[in-house]
């Protein structure tokens, strides 16, 4: 019965952060297309190089890794190995908040940068993710 509940809480997770993970599957499908690869992690899939680098470098913070649901995209295999652990907490995130998470994120970021702070260290999001993972 544990066994059950437990597969019925996970794929109630997955769908809960599926809107996310849907637009981490795009964007790493584009990546593959034009050079990079994919690997399995667990519960998610992590994608690297080719697009993907691309795109990641014209963000605003230029990151080494983002996750989108259950899909982490990076810049090369390299930088996914240092920056799994933050990028886990990111993903246990979207299973909490969902659909909800990037508005919420973002908000957070917006008020952040209106009071002069900084929109990516002060985030709170930012903030549980270093503080699990530093």
């Amino acid at each position: 019965m544990k066994k059950m509940v437990g597969k019925i809480l996970v794929a109630f997770l997955w769908m809960w952060a599926s809107p996310w993970t849907l637009a981490g599957l795009l964007v790493g499908l584009l990546g593959l297309a034009t050079g990079g690869g994919a690997q399995r992690r667990g519960r998610v899939l992590e994608f690297y190089g080719g697009a993907v680098e691309k795109i990641l470098a014209l963000l605003p913070v230029g990151p080494t890794a983002l996750t989108l649901g259950h899909v982490i995209l990076g810049r090369t295999p390299a930088t996914l190995a240092v920056a799994r652990r933050h990028e886990m907490v990111h993903v246990a995130q979207y299973e909490r908040w969902g659909p909800l998470f990037v508005p919420a994120y973002l908000a957070c970021s917006a008020v952040l940068w209106l009071a002069r702070k900084d929109a990516y260290r002060d985030n709170p999001f930012e903030r549980e993710a270093f503080a699990k993972a530093p």
